[in-house]
């Protein structure tokens, strides 16, 4: 990502409600995970994750981030086991983690089926996946380019791709769908409006502040979602996401 908006992203990742309810919904999915799970965090951030984490007990938790500012904020935070490394070719040994977690990072590698592949053989054989991308190419904006994203999913296409590397997808979904409608008409009207623009500009990010209220209120609506999501999953949203399992690869994959 842009470095301006890197500085921002860090400010907002611990309190706005998009990282907060990401996070809540992932530690729904890890409700009957045995605390001592290896859990590796690709995209890490500045590692409010990791902290989550920790606070729910988790005593084995890893992160790797491509951004060196990124890592030295966990290093901040008191964290440890977190690296800079490139999420195409985490330098760990084979079979070494339980579970995987990349939220909102597959779209920033531009060999996506490379990372793929080595997320497989860093797993152990009975590991788990869990990923979150960006849903709908047509919901590509300014904020994707100034993200450093090379595509957005369908939450078919995301289970065609990991399935095609060796996993069992055993839930697709899509998440955040209170804000998809609101999301949808303002891509559209700025791109509209975007085909009447001649000069171009500088990508503009659309990770807004939020004040107290309203932030606790998106929060409040989303954990709401998060139970349908967890129990029965989402036809549309924002994200789409994957939960998948570690199986043997076919002969010559």
């Amino acid at each position: 990502m842009d470095k301006d908006y890197e500085i921002k992203y860090h400010a907002e990742e611990e309190k706005n409600w998009w990282f907060v309810s990401r996070r809540n919904v992932i530690l729904k999915l890890l409700k009957r995970t045995d605390k001592s799970a290896k859990i590796l965090d690709i995209g890490c951030g500045g590692g409010p994750l990791l902290l989550d984490l920790k606070a729910a007990g988790f005593t084995n938790v890893y992160g790797l981030d491509f951004s060196e500012e990124a890592v030295a904020k966990c290093v901040e935070r008191g964290l440890s086991n977190v690296y800079v490394m490139d999420g195409h070719s985490p330098k760990f040994e084979p079979e070494s983690f339980d579970i995987i977690i990349a939220s909102d990072s597959l779209e920033h590698l531009k060999n996506e089926m490379q990372a793929l592949h080595n997320w497989h053989s860093i797993l152990k054989s009975t590991g788990s996946l869990i990923i979150f991308v960006p849903a709908f190419m047509y919901l590509w904006s300014e904020h994707d380019i100034i993200n450093h994203h090379y595509r957005r999913y369908t939450s078919g296409n995301l289970k065609s791709k990991v399935e095609s590397e060796g996993f069992l997808v055993t839930k697709k979904s899509y998440w955040n769908f209170f804000m998809f409608f609101p999301t949808t008409i303002v891509r559209l009207v700025q791109k509209l409006k975007g085909s009447f623009v001649k000069s171009p500009k500088k990508p503009k990010d659309q990770l807004p502040k939020t004040g107290r209220l309203l932030n606790r209120l998106l929060i409040t609506l989303l954990d709401l979602e998060n139970i349908f999501f967890v129990s029965t999953g989402l036809a549309v949203g924002v994200s789409a996401f994957v939960l998948a399992k570690k199986v043997e690869r076919e002969q010559g994959i």
